[in-house]
């Protein structure tokens, strides 16, 4: 039996067909890399797909990620498929990269394993099918029974791994059509799925077919999906690395770097030749850089939050609020290095700073741990910020970011400092750190910004190694 529209057999309250009928009228959109990307907020974006499967025309929708650049630049029939697409979605940070490096506002995150649970939901509800076609033999069925279980309303009309022989793909083609589903799940991995659906697209009668790309492996359980937290931060890609490393290398080390010196190049021809290419050039290397510390310093990281946890059970981490480019605050994390009381006990040390004017800075200050006191010498309590770092909020290299009440006693040009992205190091951190009065660095942090180019930033991250090692000035 095929799948009659909703519009067809049942009506519709007038109020809902205008409310949501808003959603129909334009669709936000961006450019990048000749293609045209669609965005909103993931609710209404499956509004816009169910209006796609009412009006029962066959449509095609596939997702966008720094990946599928790097392979449509390589495969011109690919980049054919894509831009013939009814949709294009745009998936992860390459391409929040990527448009704002060309100047566009940053769409939404629309990820095929975000929104598969928003149209099963929808589906079960307006009791349309789905067919589930790719993955590893049992991925797929493992999907439907995941959804079944969460939406025993849903209609899951039929699945099929992606290992079939292309003998049979004639009989499977059939089976769909049969199947009456509403939408079709191709998850067989870029850009075989893509290929798969626009060879065959003519031949299915379903009317709307995703690539979705592993889809089937996370709601499967094959690969456990990376925790909520990860995915707030922008960073899935880097626990799918971290869960198959050999697998993902090419794409997710190599690839981004390649995926990154493409965005450079394009931005060339929109934002200015040296600015941007050297803006592109430090993104990249804290990008890159900041994912391979945060693999390589993983037994470092387990071992300070231990030493923390055990000390006095207080919390690992701590987030405090700094003032970041332009103005703007954002959450700067650390290891908890001082007790837990320690902001409340700040005002009653203020008289004991061994820093002159806006900087408060206590050699021997009591509210610091023990094990605090030996992850400051040898900035160990600085390695979260790699996770800023990755977020966008931070750079590996850049004045050090301050705090609002710090801000506030700014004088002169001292704001100036506020004009660059807030780094981990800075030229001050490597010629003395809290040894510099504060008067000193801001001068120093302003020079920074003014000739600062990619090469100094390379300088800087070698020179902070003898500076950490050293300890000299760490307090």
């Amino acid at each position: 039996m095929k799948y009659i529209p909703a519009s067809a057999i049942r009506a519709k309250d007038l109020t809902q067909i205008l409310s949501r009928s808003v959603h129909y009228r334009a669709a936000k959109t961006c450019s990048v890399f000749g293609l045209s990307l669609s965005y909103d907020k993931p609710q209404i974006m499956v509004d816009r797909i169910f209006n796609m499967v009412e009006s029962g025309s066959r449509s095609v929708i596939n997702f966008v990620n720094a990946h599928c650049i790097n392979t449509m630049n390589d495969d011109a029939d690919y980049r054919r498929v894509l831009e013939k697409s009814d949709m294009l979605l745009p998936d992860g940070i390459g391409i929040d990269i990527a448009a704002r490096a060309f100047k566009q506002e940053k769409p939404d995150n629309l990820n095929g394993t975000d929104l598969f649970p928003l149209l099963c939901d929808r589906a079960a509800v307006e009791g349309a099918g789905i067919f589930l076609l790719g993955g590893s033999p049992g991925a797929a069925e493992g999907t439907a029974a995941w959804a079944r279980e969460n939406w025993p309303s849903l209609r899951v009309r039929g699945t099929q791994h992606g290992f079939f022989d292309p003998a049979d793909e004639e009989a499977i083609i059939e089976r769909i059509n049969n199947s009456g589903a509403a939408m079709l799940f191709v998850g067989m991995g870029v850009p075989l799925q893509e290929k798969w659906i626009a060879r065959n697209r003519h031949r299915l009668t379903v009317p709307v077919a995703l690539g979705v790309g592993g889809l089937f492996d996370y709601y499967s359980g094959r690969i456990p999906r990376a925790p909520a937290a990860v995915r707030a931060m922008r960073s899935e890609w880097i626990w799918r690395l971290a869960m198959e490393p050999r697998r993902m290398a090419d794409r997710y080390i190599a690839g981004n770097a390649r995926f990154l010196g493409r965005v450079a190049k394009e931005a060339v021809q929109v934002r200015g030749f040296a600015k941007t290419c050297d803006d592109a050039a430090k993104r990249a290397l804290d990008i890159v850089a900041a994912t391979l510390a945060i693999i390589g310093l993983l037994p470092i990281f387990l071992a300070t939050a231990l030493a923390i946890r055990l000390e006095d059970k207080g919390p690992v981490f701590f987030k405090q609020m700094r003032i970041g480019v332009n103005g703007r605050p954002f959450g700067m994390l650390k290891f908890r290095s001082m007790f837990t009381d320690a902001e409340k006990r700040r005002a009653e040390l203020l008289a004991q700073s061994d820093r002159k004017g806006t900087c408060f800075k206590m050699q021997d200050d009591p509210r610091i741990t023990k094990t605090g006191k030996l992850i400051r010498r040898y900035s160990i309590d600085e390695l979260p910020q790699l996770i800023n770092v990755l977020r966008g909020d931070m750079s590996l290299v850049g004045p050090r970011p301050a705090l609002a009440t710090e801000v506030r006693e700014y004088a002169g040009r001292q704001m100036e400092r506020l004009r660059g992205k807030p780094g981990i190091t800075c030229s001050w951190q490597v010629k003395g750190r809290a040894s510099i009065p504060f008067h000193r660095q801001a001068i120093m942090d302003r020079a920074y910004l003014r000739k600062r180019n990619f090469i100094t930033d390379l300088r800087l991250l070698a020179a902070t190694i003898p500076a950490v090692v050293t300890a000299r000035g760490a307090y």
